[in-house]
């Protein structure tokens, strides 16, 4: 017989896990304008109070990142909401720890490259009792002009 590992508390937690966290910073960060000035990247660590209710209370931050970011992710915590517990009718308060990811999101580019090629032959216009342009050509030695051109 297997026994089952019993809880002794029920704590807050979110509705949809991790997935759902991942979910609502993407949504919701707004990366300060000092710090994109900056080119500021970087894990702000910030930890907490949930209270029975489901509430965020004393955030406090245990990474520093700067510029900013700190107070963003300050702001997102406050925002998050917990599903609310009691054990046994009493409701506890728990302390809990999130990392936020800054990270500047790189535009991609896609490079496109065009050629261009043309091929120029430098001959005159045939006169009067001058040769064709292919005997013209085998006599001047073929002299061909080609350009090229690359945009990306």
């Amino acid at each position: 017989m297997e026994k089952r590992k019993t809880k002794f508390l029920k704590l807050p937690h979110l509705d949809g896990g991790r997935e759902l966290l991942k979910k609502f910073v993407k949504e919701n960060l707004r990366y300060p304008k000092e710090a994109l000035e900056n080119n500021v990247e970087g894990d702000v660590i910030v930890k907490f109070k949930v209270t029975g209710k489901g509430e965020v209370m004393n955030p406090e931050i245990v990474k520093s990142v700067g510029y900013g970011c700190d107070e963003e992710a300050i702001r997102l915590v406050m925002m998050l909401r917990y599903q609310a517990v009691k054990n046994r009718g009493v409701r506890v308060t728990t302390d809990n720890t999130v990392k936020i990811p800054f990270r500047i999101k790189k535009k991609k580019t896609a490079q496109k490259y065009s050629i261009s090629y043309t091929s120029t032959t430098k001959e005159q216009p045939p006169q009067q009792g001058q040769k064709s342009r292919q005997q013209q050509k085998e006599k001047s030695g073929g002299q061909e002009v080609y350009t090229y051109t690359i945009r990306y």
